[in-house]
């Protein structure tokens, strides 16, 4: 056994359809990283996607959707969230709310919460899929769990080498990392779940409120997860990783950002998020680079240090969970 991967045409879409349809999984594209589709609505197909990745099934999925239409009819949006998916749907921003009665969502892909994260991607193979199908489907990391997320199609194929499964090939995800996951309290106030490819400053901005951040983004809380993205160790190399350093040891490998100098200048192998300490780059090909880090044979890593503003709050959040140890 071994993946089928087939360009984004018309044929390769129709293909993903009939194998979503017929409860198989369909490895597709989106802007921020390929994911692992299964019908949301069919338990079995779910169950495969958990059996798959090995992710714990107290760890929700996410329910992709071609337009906002199709999310409210899954989910009750508050004002300021409903500003938020006008604004910014599609494109990588999840949203996680009240699910509505009699949605047919299996239970298994909420992780028995009341609640649903609900994404409307921009990427134009994976609407056209969504809106062939004509059902919510889940779509976590095309990736085995713990595992850095995968970027390209080869990434997906890499991971599930010995696996039959249906890949989509759209090329690279332009943005490179995950979507930013928005939930909200009790009281209403909206809450960053998960740190993303839209920073906070955004959200701020659109839903005209502070964002809060709850105790998770604490990489040692110890609470169930309620959206995905929150286990402390994720996204992870076999490579043990030192972050925000200001010299390299001798068995270290340097990943950096920016101008290299000091004594983080001396000779050694080197990986480079962004030359000019670009955020957005280095948020493109940070899950590249990751992949890349057991490539070379190094054991550890030396991680520069990245500003935590804009889309730095979103890469030093999957470096944070890269790092921590291994549960």
């Amino acid at each position: 056994m071994q993946p089928n991967i087939q360009k984004a045409t018309r044929e390769g879409i129709a293909k993903a359809a009939t194998v979503l349809l017929e409860g198989g999984l369909a490895a597709f594209p989106t802007e921020t990283v390929y994911g692992l589709g299964a019908d949301a609505t069919n338990a079995r197909a779910v169950a495969r996607v958990f059996e798959m990745k090995g992710r714990p099934t107290f760890n929700p999925l996410i329910a992709h959707v071609p337009s906002l239409v199709a999310a409210t009819e899954l989910i009750d949006l508050s004002p300021a969230m409903l500003r938020l998916a006008e604004t910014l749907w599609p494109g990588p921003l999840t949203l996680v709310a009240q699910q509505r009665p009699k949605t047919g969502i299996s239970d298994l892909a909420t992780a028995g919460l009341l609640t649903l994260a609900v994404r409307v991607p921009s990427n134009a193979p994976a609407h056209t899929l969504l809106t062939r199908v004509g059902r919510p489907i889940v779509a976590p990391s095309a990736n085995t769990s713990g595992r850095p997320s995968p970027t390209q199609a080869a990434h997906v194929a890499t991971d599930f080498a010995d696996r039959e499964l249906f890949i989509l090939d759209d090329g690279p995800c332009p943005v490179g990392v995950e979507s930013t996951i928005v939930g909200s309290s009790e009281d209403g106030q909206l809450m960053l779940l998960r740190p993303g490819a839209v920073p906070s400053d955004i959200i701020e901005q659109i839903s005209g409120q502070p964002i809060r951040r709850p105790d998770h983004l604490d990489k040692s809380a110890k609470a169930a997860p309620t959206a995905p993205g929150q286990l402390a160790s994720h996204y992870a190399p076999e490579a043990t990783l030192r972050l925000n350093a200001t010299h390299r040891n001798p068995d270290e490998l340097l990943i950096a950002f920016g101008p290299i100098s000091g004594t983080l200048a001396e000779p050694g192998d080197v990986i480079t998020l962004s030359p000019s300490g670009d955020l957005t780059e280095a948020a493109t090909n940070l899950f590249e680079v990751l992949r890349a880090i057991d490539k070379t044979g190094f054991t550890r890593a030396a991680v520069m240090p990245i500003p935590n503003t804009g889309l730095g709050e979103a890469i030093n959040d999957r470096l944070t969970r890269a790092a921590a140890p291994r549960s």
